[in-house]
């Protein structure tokens, strides 16, 4: 998220899904984290543009009062009044005009129009109270493709929602945070498990695992970084490079002065042949019993 795509990339994105009501305290950590980067210049990021549903702006703002000011910070208040009845505020039905709202604030944010800026979403869920999820994954989508646009990442209570809606957020995601109680017997379940999918460029996808705990100053994570927890080395030596490269195929001549000839799994590459014999148990088996003829073998 801090570091955002590459030119002519999709925005990654990052889904945080919950279902034991922890996700409030992981969403602001990484609200913190990121505006912390922007304000001290090590993400190329202009700034942020948060919508807030779950808690008020003025809540976000003490949050952020020390980490970033609002040069930087937009906020889109989608909480105070969220049907609009007041008509200053956006009403939550009507979803394009909230994006489009979103983009407006983010052209504040670029300055000279070239800039890019991240959206926060504190709770996809109230969005999903009130339109379909096929419109909002398309919402999604359209952002994460838009050229300014340079990251995303939302709240979303798994609980609340059939499973093709969660489904469908976590398709349109190169990210997916779970969280994960350590024991369902702990009050106040104070103490989880942050449990991160990443799809990487390859396809392949990079699986994370890392405790934390809830303190009055936020969230401490047990370790200070993600990284696999793996148990051997994966990177080779130099005498283990060189010794792989001397490794020759079974299949084939390597540029030893004979012709190349590929083991095409049917006649031998010498002048050796075996041969297999089959005897059956009794005369009375038929050929195409259903015992397993590997039984017999004499070879």
């Amino acid at each position: 998220l801090r570091d955002g795509g590459l030119e002519g990339e999709h925005a990654p994105a990052l889904t945080i899904n919950d279902t034991i009501s922890l996700a409030p305290f992981v969403f602001d950590h990484i609200l913190s984290q990121l505006s912390s980067f922007i304000v001290s210049q090590k993400s190329p990021s202009n700034g942020i543009v948060l919508v807030a549903f779950a808690q008020s702006p003025l809540y976000y703002e003490q949050l952020l009062k020390k980490g970033i000011d609002v040069v930087s910070f937009k906020v889109l208040d989608c909480y105070t009044d969220p049907l609009g009845w007041k008509s200053k505020l956006k009403n939550v039905k009507d979803l394009d005009a909230i994006l489009s709202s979103v983009l407006e604030l983010g052209k504040e944010l670029s300055g000279d129009g070239k800039g890019r800026f991240v959206i926060a979403i504190d709770s996809i869920s109230e969005m999903l109270r009130h339109t379909s999820v096929l419109t909002v994954a398309a919402h999604i989508s359209n952002l994460r493709s838009h050229d300014r646009v340079f990251s995303l990442f939302w709240s979303l209570h798994s609980d609340l929602h059939e499973k093709r809606a969660t489904a469908a957020l976590e398709y349109i995601s190169s990210m997916k945070a779970t969280i994960e109680p350590l024991s369902l017997m702990e009050r106040n379940l104070r103490r989880g498990r942050f449990c991160v999918h990443v799809k990487r460029r390859n396809g392949r996808v990079r699986m994370m695992f890392e405790e934390f705990h809830v303190e009055k100053s936020g969230i401490k994570f047990i370790a200070q970084s993600l990284v696999p927890k793996v148990q051997f080395n994966l990177q080779l030596s130099e005498k283990e490079r060189d010794d792989r490269a001397k490794v020759v195929l079974p299949f084939e001549h390597q540029g030893n002065g004979k012709n190349i000839e590929i083991y095409d799994g049917r006649k031998s590459l010498d002048d050796s042949k075996g041969e297999i014999v089959y005897f059956r148990d009794s005369d009375d088996e038929m050929p195409d019993s259903d015992e397993d003829p590997d039984d017999d073998l004499d070879i």
